[in-house]
């Protein structure tokens, strides 16, 4: 197996490259900032400098999972998420499918599909990720949408909460904990073409994701 990572320096990210380096899992991490990258990822990782936007620079051609952790930053550039969070992933979803990849892991959010929410004052990005997410869902691509609830830098103790769509609405999760459910779902046929809505709690038991 060997994973492209999207959006690789990013908090969640370098996380979930870290997870798979960790696991001795072949990564190639699609960068734009190469300099950054050497400072943050793992040595063993492999870097591409490329950018979602640009098709051509998306070179997966001998990875057959995609775990995409894309998002647009705060700013007052009123097109980021239209462009981040729907147009490059569904770039990615096209080459996905060109290129016959297995499994695409989409790192969504919580409350996606309520537009009425104040996050989608910034931009809309909730709507955004939404029409990503439907998008990877009508590709034909086998699929896992992972939503996590707030992301936290700290790690915490406790397990994850799983939940399917639209039943988790608020909550938070250590990045650490996204990332390890973003690769244990490359192994867990019961987690292929799922939404999985997750947050996490200090009294929850730590389980994998197969148990759950």
């Amino acid at each position: 197996m060997k994973v492209f990572v999207a959006g690789a320096t990013g908090q969640t990210g370098r996380r979930i490259v870290s997870e798979l380096v960790k696991r001795q899992i072949a990564v190639r991490a699609l960068v734009r900032n190469l300099e950054l990258a050497q400072q943050v990822l793992p040595k063993e990782a492999e870097l591409v400098v490329g950018d979602v936007l640009d098709k051509a620079s998306i070179a997966i051609a001998d990875c057959d999972v995609i775990i995409c952790a894309t998002g647009a930053k705060p700013s007052f550039n009123f097109t980021a998420p239209l462009l981040v969070d729907y147009v490059g992933t569904n770039n990615l979803v096209n080459i996905a499918k060109t290129n016959g990849v297995k499994q695409f892991v989409l790192v969504s959010s919580l409350c996606v599909s309520r537009l009425f929410h104040p996050l989608n004052l910034f931009w809309l990005i909730l709507f955004w990720k939404k029409q990503a997410e439907n998008h990877l869902k009508a590709s034909g691509v086998t699929y896992t949408i992972v939503r996590p609830g707030g992301l936290k830098n700290q790690d915490a103790i406790g397990g994850v909460v799983l939940g399917k769509a639209d039943t988790l609405f608020e909550g938070s999760i250590p990045r650490s904990k996204v990332a390890e459910v973003c690769v244990d779902s490359l192994f867990c046929e019961q987690a292929q073409n799922q939404i999985l809505e997750i947050v996490s709690t200090s009294d929850t038991p730590v389980q994998s994701l197969e148990k759950w």
